[in-house]
């Protein structure tokens, strides 16, 4: 298969360029342009990227489809991948989450008897009363 600088070189046979493809109006700037050297190489170049024959359109085009499926393989792969690592780190996240939910329980659980430790320990200390100590003791 011919690289891309192979495939864009035209072989130089001269300036005049036959066939349906070249109009009066690209002849006459091609003209025009060959006032300079570097006008007159930019004019041919134009020139020359101008005709292409069917078979030449056709191969560009067989290329560029050829990219254009790699291209969308390599995407629907690297899609394939990001979705992976998605997948496993939603797992982690809810093996994570869960640990969390039962560490949570456990500590509302463990909070919950303290609070009632605390209670019966300040009801005990009080008196069986339960009232306040603050006008009753000093007598």
């Amino acid at each position: 298969m011919e690289s891309d600088e192979e495939i864009g070189r035209v072989p130089e046979v001269g300036l005049e360029l036959g066939g349906p493809s070249t109009s009066s109006r690209e002849t006459a700037a091609a003209g025009a342009a060959a006032g300079t050297s570097s006008e007159a190489q930019a004019a041919s170049a134009a020139a020359r990227r101008r005709v292409r024959s069917p078979a030449d359109k056709e191969h560009r085009r067989l290329k560029r489809l050829l990219r254009n499926r790699v291209s969308a393989q390599q995407a629907r792969e690297r899609k394939k991948a990001y979705l992976s690592e998605l997948e496993v780190r939603v797992t982690d996240l809810e093996k994570r989450n869960s640990e969390l939910e039962e560490r949570l329980s456990t500590l509302q659980n463990e909070n919950q008897m303290l609070r009632q430790i605390l209670k019966n320990t300040t009801v005990n200390r009080r008196g069986p009363s339960g009232g306040s100590s603050a006008g009753g003791d000093s007598q």
